[in-house]
């Protein structure tokens, strides 16, 4: 009889569904990317990183010269960095979630951590979740973190991104010998492969 009455409801629930009235709702079809993105320092770093810089790691180009983010949004989910100090010597390495600008405004938190005999510098740092850089940023020159590493450093960026239909940011520095159409990335400080203090790695970079 149980299963007689399982039947029975099942029955009414596929009628119910087909005496809709309509099709069902679609809940959502923006482009949604979540990633782990690394780059290593070619020299020693000391400068903030914007979410224009973060926005324009994923780029399409339209000219050779002309490049326009692939995403419209980004929230970073954590900022890691290794850095081994040479013998005798200490490395250290630091993050800040420090933006003041409305909107976008760190923690003002401080992470940092200092290298001991073999053992490297590690920091892993997360925006407190109370905090407003912790939201989906548009692109802008607003400061997303700071960040502070020595040469040789690997510095790890966990990055959310959401496609906006209809968005057209055009990258903050000017492509070079780039093929219309195909997707690139730069370094972590917005500026193409040959400039950049952190070099994109596994990445097709310009």
């Amino acid at each position: 009889m149980k299963k007689q009455g399982r039947r029975s409801q099942g029955s009414r629930g596929r009628r119910a569904q087909e005496l809709l009235s309509h099709p069902p709702q679609i809940p959502d079809f923006t482009v949604r990317h979540g990633t782990r993105l690394r780059f290593v320092a070619n020299a020693a770093v000391g400068q903030v990183v914007t979410y224009q810089n973060l926005l324009d790691l994923f780029l399409v180009a339209t000219t050779a010269v002309a490049g326009f983010d692939l995403f419209a949004t980004v929230k970073i989910r954590a900022v890691e960095v290794w850095a081994d100090a040479v013998v005798g010597n200490a490395a250290t390495v630091s993050v800040s979630f420090d933006g003041g600008t409305a909107g976008s405004v760190g923690d003002q938190r401080w992470h940092t951590d200092t290298s001991m005999g073999i053992q490297p510098a590690h920091v892993k740092a997360r925006p407190s979740a109370k905090a407003l850089c912790s939201n989906y940023q548009l692109s802008s020159n607003a400061a997303a973190f700071y960040l502070a590493c020595p040469t040789g450093a690997v510095v790890d960026v966990e990055l959310s991104y959401v496609q906006i239909l209809g968005s057209a940011v055009a990258a903050q520095n000017a492509l070079v010998g780039a093929t219309p159409g195909a997707f690139y990335t730069r370094g972590l400080d917005g500026l193409a492969v040959a400039t950049t203090k952190l070099t994109p790695v596994g990445l097709s970079s310009i």
